[in-house]
């Protein structure tokens, strides 16, 4: 949302409104006090998209947001973002449930602790730069809150066991945004080679794209400058290492620096990887070995993470995952006896005519099936069961991509143990399995 878009909301907001029957909960609508309370964590560029999402489901109230920064520009195409712009957008969409068409019921909050110490509220979104990711899912859980998390899960192998570890001790239910479990294209696919329509898989290959920083906006300013009014950015380093402040650091292209994540590698990772686990039916194991990496990396500091990179992920079962910024992008399962490609918004098959199969008999493979993410998340906070991609499952499919920069980055093979989550007789690469945090902060006790 830049300036524009809320002050064309704005005016709306002011007009004369009709109360629609959601807030008198008629017509099968859920009413504002008997509604799950949710906040926000996190506000910028996903963290608004998730926030706008959940504020189309009725059954949720946000009641509070949260971000270490106010209200700047430097965000995705130039947007203006930060929790008091979140704050004005939540009032003024619930002011048009009222007949006043005034609404002042969300809290903003630049802390999580403080957020997560309120008893009533029930869900929390979390979409922060990954090295955050860890610290405050742990405490959500810890605080009574279900979670949907952004991907990718994790900075490191490490954390994401540690979260893993903390849903499931307090019983927290967890949606990582993996959205495209909820596709149907994404889920045909994976029917397709899970029912044996291609034969016996035998490669999979993952196209990612390469990654290159927007040079656009705020985000090309890489030298040093004051911190901005309204920017807690010793905050927003929190755990990472302390490092100068610039625009190009945060905000929009903070994705590019290993400090704070992986590049595309783990962007994208959260993804076609995560696609590729669930037609193999992997989803609580991973692979054996990383193999035959290649990469180049960014040498235009601050950022540093791999422009474009290839490496291929062994699975005991003969199957082989290639991650690829050469390949198309999508996902394409080569079998003994044919192929599927899907991406968002198509799919394509060799026999075009298994697209159109919904019957797969008695004996077949159904997988989860979900139409909204967003949606499949508040019903799982309501039913207390598994949501379509719970944080075991994201665990496994980003640590694909972890041990691929791992790989990268010492320029080696390596072998991996799924059920141990150990690098196999190699101490440095064990080492990068997790990182130091920055005092004070540490992964919460769980």
């Amino acid at each position: 949302m830049n300036r524009r878009t809320f002050l064309q909301a704005a005016s709306v907001a002011a007009a004369p409104l009709i109360v629609p029957a959601a807030a008198l909960g008629r017509g099968g609508a859920v009413a504002a006090n008997s509604r799950i309370a949710m906040a926000q964590i996190g506000t910028g560029n996903q963290g608004t998209h998730d926030m706008l999402e959940f504020l189309n489901d009725d059954r949720i109230q946000t009641v509070a947001v949260c971000d270490v920064n106010r209200e700047s520009p430097g965000y995705w195409n130039g947007a203006i973002a930060g929790r008091e712009p979140a704050r004005q957008y939540v009032e003024w969409r619930y002011a048009r449930e009222k007949r006043s068409g005034v609404y002042k019921g969300c809290d903003v909050y630049h802390d999580f602790r403080d957020l997560l110490a309120r008893k009533d509220i029930d869900a929390v979104g979390i979409a922060l730069p990954d090295h955050w990711h860890a610290i405050v899912a742990i405490e959500a859980a810890r605080a009574g809150k279900d979670i949907y998390g952004q991907k990718p899960l994790s900075l490191t192998i490490g954390e994401g066991r540690a979260m893993a570890n903390a849903v499931a001790s307090f019983q927290r239910i967890f949606q990582c945004g993996s959205q495209q479990r909820s596709d149907a294209r994404f889920r045909k696919a994976c029917e397709m080679v899970r029912n044996g329509r291609i034969g016996k898989l035998q490669t999979v290959k993952c196209g990612l794209p390469g990654g290159t920083p927007d040079l656009s906006h705020d985000g090309a300013r890489k030298t040093t400058e004051p911190v901005p009014d309204g920017f807690d950015y010793q905050f927003w380093l929190g755990p990472a290492p302390e490092a100068p402040y610039c625009p190009a650091r945060c905000h929009e292209n903070f994705r590019w620096i290993l400090d704070y994540s992986g590049g595309q590698i783990t962007d994208w990772g959260g993804h076609h990887p995560d696609i590729a686990q669930w037609a193999m039916g992997t989803d609580d194991t991973g692979p054996v070995a990383i193999r035959n990496g290649r990469a180049t990396w960014s040498n235009d500091a601050p950022w540093n993470t791999a422009t474009s990179f290839h490496f291929e992920a062994d699975y005991p079962s003969g199957v082989k995952v290639i991650v690829s910024s050469d390949e198309r992008q999508g996902v394409m399962f080569e079998g003994s006896d044919g192929w599927v490609f899907v991406t968002r918004g198509a799919i394509e098959a060799k026999n075009a005519d298994l697209l159109y199969e919904t019957d797969y008999g008695p004996g077949g493979v159904y997988l989860y099936r979900s139409d909204n993410h967003y949606r499949n998340f508040i019903d799982c906070v309501v039913s207390r069961k598994h949501p379509i991609a719970p944080v075991e499952t994201a665990h496994r499919s980003i640590t694909i991509a972890h041990l691929g920069n791992i790989s990268l980055r010492l320029g080696r093979d390596i072998a991996w143990d799924p059920k141990r989550e150990q690098i196999v007789n190699d101490e440095a690469a064990n080492r990068m399995l997790a990182r130091p945090m920055r005092a004070p902060w540490k992964l919460p006790e769980i």
